[in-house]
């Protein structure tokens, strides 16, 4: 391993001692130097991980959060200088760390901070306004192979857990006691304008959606979905501007 190797490695692991041929201008302890520069840019990464995963933290304490990011950081440390991109094998990590097994529903918790981020960081694109919307979907002609585009920002998460309920609650201070947790949720992110919204979905109109996204025709993409409120979905997709083009064309 080369030199460079073995400082990358060391940094990212409190475990590890300093790297062999350091040397300071100053005359100064190389460890000693060491040490404080990889303290400053472990809290640099764990306080990324905490911005953006903050209900998680708040599910289990700073305390916690804190010692299983320095271990994520170990084991995943950031390939890429944007810090909003790192921490999304954080669920993934969580579903297989056993201290936060008292926690089942964390992992999808992290799931759905993660989808944010991504919703938020996410291109922008020109919405399709209400009228055209409403003047396609009453063209009996053409209404059969109508396609929907959706916004970039949107994403759906399936969880077996209250999740939607679960974040809500911490953003409004409130605690978990009239949630039933094991309720599962099928949520749904988007960005409206500058803020990221989620909302609960039922299980028809999740997969109604999910049609949408492979890019079925709108009549279809109802037809092959578990019963479920059309009118009801199609105004929040139209209320919250997540629907970025109408077209008839037979798409891949």
């Amino acid at each position: 391993m080369s030199t460079q190797a073995d400082f990358s490695t060391a940094l990212l692991d409190t475990r590890l001692p300093c790297p062999a041929g350091l040397y300071s201008a100053n005359g100064a302890d190389p460890a000693s130097r060491f040490s404080v520069y990889r303290n400053n840019v472990q809290g640099s990464l764990i306080n990324a991980l905490a911005d953006s995963y903050p209900v998680v933290q708040q599910l289990v304490g700073e305390e916690f959060f804190r010692g299983m990011a320095s271990i994520f950081i170990q084991q995943q440390p950031p390939h890429s200088p944007l810090m909003s991109r790192y921490g999304d094998g954080l669920a993934d990590f969580i579903d297989a760390f056993e201290p936060a097994a008292e926690v089942p529903y964390l992992a999808d918790v992290a799931r759905l901070e993660r989808l944010r981020t991504r919703a938020y960081h996410a291109a922008d694109a020109a919405t399709v306004s209400a009228q055209q919307i409403s003047a396609a979907l009453a063209d009996p002609q053409t209404l059969a192979e109508l396609n929907i585009t959706l916004h970039p920002s949107l994403h759906l998460l399936n969880s077996a857990y209250a999740v939607v309920s679960i974040w809500a609650a911490h953003q409004q201070d409130t605690t978990l006691a009239g949630i039933d947790i094991h309720q599962g949720q099928h949520a749904l992110v988007l960005r409206n304008g500058l803020e990221v919204e989620v909302f609960a979905l039922d299980h028809g109109a999740s997969v109604f959606i999910r049609h949408l996204l492979h890019h079925r025709p709108l009549l279809q993409a109802a037809q092959d979905s578990p019963p479920f409120n059309l009118p009801q979905t199609l105004a929040l997709l139209i209320g919250h501007h997540a629907i970025t083009d109408l077209n008839n064309k037979v798409l891949p």
